[in-house]
């Protein structure tokens, strides 16, 4: 069964709650994600340690309900 775009912004927000997510449906199928995930929490983390821990987030549920995910992350502009 395919995995909603809410259902992965709430995993994420779970265990990043400071996190600004924004889903887009990559194919229509409800298999195939982007994210774009903005938090203070990434500050002084490399990418690879962003991707991580969002991934870490979503890991009972990768290759499973959720097939892909592409991943953009970033820190918050301003601060």
């Amino acid at each position: 069964m395919p995995m909603s775009a809410n259902d992965i912004e709430a995993l994420i927000k779970r265990h990043i709650p400071d996190a600004e997510v924004t889903i887009r449906d990559l194919a229509g199928d409800g298999d195939h994600y982007a994210a774009t995930v903005i938090s203070e929490t990434f500050r002084g983390k490399t990418r690879l340690q962003q991707h991580q821990l969002v991934y870490a987030a979503l890991k009972a549920e990768m290759g499973g309900e959720l097939h892909a995910l592409a991943l953009q992350t970033g820190t918050p502009k301003g601060a």
